[in-house]
């Protein structure tokens, strides 16, 4: 038995300042964000990220995490890691841990809740993971916009996010509009 699909479109809403253009409420009613997810680089499309995600938290009374991932430095399993690279690991996280701290005071309003974690490993292994275990509602995260062969051989965080996410996923390009 074949249903018929619905093609009805929303009713239109007033607007509450009662202005003369009716506003159609595309955004299902069921929409809840509690937790935003933001990874961070400290780069300008990081930056441009945590703006999206503070205005979604602002409009949702959403909880703002930044992300940073510190990355390891590779080595050939041959080579037998000095315990001096331990300690150095360590002041990175350390340093990490400051700069992120720092850049969530200035980039998000002091009203907003929000959580900054740091973490060694591949950025995109471990954004995803973070995203599980804070059961976050909405990935926010920058895209660099690499083409060409240093995509195709650096692959891009961003698009393995997407993919392995267990939530949606907004990404926000270098070009995208800015908001009012």
């Amino acid at each position: 038995m074949k249903t018929k699909a619905s093609t009805k479109t929303p009713a239109p809403v007033t607007p509450p300042d009662n202005s003369a253009a009716p506003v159609i409420d595309l955004v299902p009613s069921f929409l809840r964000l509690k937790k935003i997810l933001v990874p961070v680089d400290f780069s300008e499309f990081s930056k441009k990220a945590v703006h999206y995600a503070v205005r979604f938290a602002e409009q949702f009374s959403a909880d703002v995490v930044l992300v940073h991932v510190v990355e390891p430095v590779r080595y050939p399993e041959s080579v037998i890691i000095p315990p001096e690279m331990e300690e150095a690991n360590q002041a990175r996280l350390k340093q990490a841990r400051k700069s992120l701290t720092a850049f969530a005071r200035k980039e998000i309003p002091a009203e907003l809740a929000r959580e900054c974690v740091v973490h060694f490993g591949v950025p995109f292994e471990e954004i995803t993971k973070t995203a599980k275990e804070l059961d976050t509602d909405l990935i926010v995260i920058g895209t660099h916009g690499n083409t060409g062969l240093k995509h195709l051989f650096l692959g891009s965080t961003a698009e393995r996010v997407v993919r392995l996410a267990p939530c949606p996923v907004l990404t926000v390009r270098e070009q995208e509009r800015e908001f009012a």
